[in-house]
């Protein structure tokens, strides 16, 4: 009988990998539940995405034994998914299918997206994988969310550990330690290099505000790029949501049933499918992005505007930012709910708005989303948060996507006139604006805790460090065209 190969790091009765595990086992698939190395009864020490090895040895042994009969497949969400990507370009061609859900081959860009510090999502994962073994476990996710907020307010980084556990974490301080892009600590830990050599039929599962959602599409276009089958579906999920759940484990029903079972490979429809948010509505197409959408470049204004039209001569709009008060995470992808009202925090002194006009008939965004932002700023280390909003009939302002980029030294360059371009890669969406409602950006220097603040002196994530405010000017003339960049489908 062909197999199932889940691993997980959470337990063989976690609640996602047992449901999900049951429910293929019930429609007739053979399902292996594998502990991951240093947890739950599995032997040695948890390294985090050092899964190689051990999953390759865990291929190995399934073939031979004698309960195993022909084709593999695997199926894994989040940290589970990852542990297929480390194996899967490897996995022999008896491999037919994966299907990875919320996850990507590069835990290493989510973890510093846009060169910060995914903060939030760090330690609380470290805190989850410190204390779910321990025999209180239980008891302590129980006041998880609340010691976790007193623990990111903490600086320096690197105490923010023992604040929420009393005792330091060794994950969080290594990511902590290896924050270069070069260090040798991520050779056997990012898989992105292999994806285009993974022979078997692909089916991936993600939510548009999921945490891996960027990293998830570059794995999709790697695939389609070498010609391998692949198959997306994007809905209007966060990355715990149970409907991400119960679409990724119907998928893997569908998808592994088809080729361990019945033979008949990728189960019919177009290749990838998304959730159109504000049109309430599911799309088909045959790639990702899609073709038949149009770049626009949508430019700040003076006195708050955003438009189409090039902007004229004007002065740079100018705020504060303070690490010692960073501006806060409101929504968007991470740990909280998704989309919300963003009045609170359009209010700060440190968040600059920008608002077109009331839109005359539906626009449509489907696609990768960027920013330009032409910056000027007191300090060279620095950073830039820019949010995509859609403001209702009614003045309500709630995200839509959003990104950061953080500013380094000489990276980017700056100008004769001091200044810089950052270009700030925003999460992809597939979003209608409805006639009457209006867009709005976003532009500040934080989005606290979901990202680390920048303390502005260049230190290393590791290292204490003062914290520095930065006096920053958002550019918007004709020598300095800030803009944020919309892929735009026309309406029929």
């Amino acid at each position: 009988m062909p197999t199932v190969l889940v691993r997980t790091p959470y337990g063989r009765r976690g609640f996602v990998a047992t449901v999900s595990s049951r429910l293929l086992a019930e429609r007739g698939l053979q399902v292996l539940l594998q502990s991951c190395r240093g947890t739950f009864g599995s032997g040695g020490t948890l390294e985090p995405f050092r899964e190689r090895d051990d999953g390759l040895a865990t291929l190995d042994w399934i073939r031979r034994q004698p309960w195993h009969k022909g084709l593999l497949a695997m199926y894994g969400a989040s940290y589970l998914g990852i542990a297929k990507w480390a194996i899967a370009a490897d996995a022999g061609p008896d491999l037919a299918a994966v299907v990875v859900a919320a996850s990507s081959s590069d835990p290493r860009s989510q973890t510093y997206h846009g060169g910060s510090f995914s903060l939030e999502l760090a330690l609380g994962w470290a805190y989850i994988a410190a204390v779910q073994q321990l025999r209180w476990g239980k008891l302590h996710q129980l006041f998880f969310r609340p010691r976790l907020r007193n623990a990111l307010q903490t600086w320096p980084l690197a105490v923010a550990d023992r604040k929420l556990l009393g005792r330091i974490m060794p994950h969080y301080q290594d990511w902590l330690a290896h924050s270069d892009p070069d260090d040798p600590y991520w050779d056997d830990r990012v898989f992105s290099d292999a994806v285009e050599r993974v022979e078997a039929a692909v089916c991936l599962v993600t939510g548009w505000h999921d945490i891996f959602l960027p990293g998830q599409l570059r794995d999709y276009r790697r695939l389609r790029n070498a010609g391998r089958t692949v198959h997306l579906t994007i809905g209007p999920w966060t990355h715990f949501a149970l409907g991400l759940t119960a679409k990724a484990t119907k998928r893997a029903i569908e998808v592994l049933r088809a080729y361990l079972i019945e033979g008949t490979g990728m189960p019919p429809g177009a290749p990838v499918r998304v959730y159109v948010s504000g049109a309430q509505e599911w799309r088909q197409m045959s790639d990702w992005p899609p073709s038949d959408t149009q770049s626009q470049e949508w430019y700040l204004h003076r006195c708050g505007g955003l438009s189409p039209a090039r902007p004229v001569p004007s002065k740079p709009d100018a705020y504060r930012y303070d690490p010692a008060d960073p501006t806060p995470a409101l929504g968007g992808p991470g740990l909280g709910k998704a989309r919300l009202n963003n009045a609170a925090l359009e209010a700060r002194p440190d968040v600059l708005t920008y608002t077109s006009a009331p839109l005359e008939k539906s626009l449509e965004v489907i696609g990768p989303v960027g920013a330009q932002v032409h910056l000027g700023s007191s300090r060279v280390h620095t950073d830039v948060f820019v949010r995509l909003c859609d403001v209702d009939t009614r003045g309500v302002s709630t995200n839509v996507c959003d990104g950061l980029q953080r500013l380094s030294g000489e990276c980017p360059p700056a100008a004769a006139d001091g200044t810089r371009r950052a270009n700030v890669e925003m999460w992809p969406t597939a979003y209608r604006f409805a006639p009457g409602h209006r867009l709005r950006v976003q532009v500040s220097s934080g989005a606290h805790p979901r990202f680390a603040r920048n303390p502005g002196t260049g230190r290393g994530l590791h290292e204490h460090s003062e914290l520095l405010p930065a006096d920053q000017r958002i550019f918007h003339d004709p020598e300095h065209p800030s803009a944020i960049l919309l892929p735009v489908r026309q309406v029929t």
